[in-house]
């Protein structure tokens, strides 16, 4: 039995992949109002008409580059004393390696547009893995808001604003002063 290749990718699948690729790079670079459809469909090398058709305006373009899927891992099945290493880790590999993770969370701190799409990943995803650790239901949501404050707040001084100490800690560093609060917001007793 043989394997049939698969299809090729139809060119309205090509032409919207280069359109999110230009437009993740443009984000990244020049931020949400600084962005324009015409230089976004340059880099991409298509008429802007190309990009208005497929997303329809500059947020809906917005919406579709800054998709984004955490790949949180599975907290509840480890050991609850790891939690907040193993989440820290997470999202240090995630910003080390992912641009449209800083580009969103630079638009986010400035653009109504961006600080909606923050939340929504917020809302989707890391609270239905806070609720799986949390000791009480009811405090999921304020226990979520406090670990992505400290996630979100080194994320923000380390590879946005570049504050050199933040810059200059290693891994291990980050993982070893974070993980701890972490740990405590989503595990211990409420004080």
């Amino acid at each position: 039995m043989t394997s049939e290749p698969p299809p090729a990718p139809r060119r309205s699948d090509a032409t919207r992949a280069a359109i999110l690729d230009a437009a993740r790079e443009r984000f990244a670079a020049d931020g949400y109002d600084r962005a324009t459809i015409r230089a976004i469909a340059r880099d991409a090398g298509i008429d802007p008409s190309m990009v208005m058709r497929y997303y329809g305006n500059k947020e809906g373009l917005f919406a579709a580059a800054s998709e984004i899927d955490l790949r949180l891992p599975e907290l509840g099945a480890m050991p609850g004393r790891h939690i907040g290493a193993v989440l820290v880790s997470h999202f240090l590999d995630r910003w080390e390696h992912d641009d449209v993770l800083t580009a969103m969370l630079r638009v986010g701190v400035t653009n109504a547009a961006g600080a909606e799409r923050v939340v929504k990943v917020f809302r989707e995803q890391l609270l239905p893995v806070t609720a799986g650790v949390c000791p009480l239901p009811e405090e999921v949501p304020r226990r979520a808001a406090l670990a992505a404050s400290q996630i979100m707040g080194m994320a923000l001084a380390r590879y946005v604003l570049r504050i050199p100490p933040a810059v200059d800690m290693t891994r291990d560093e980050v993982i070893a002063w974070l993980a701890p609060t972490i740990q405590r917001y989503l595990t211990a007793a409420a004080p």
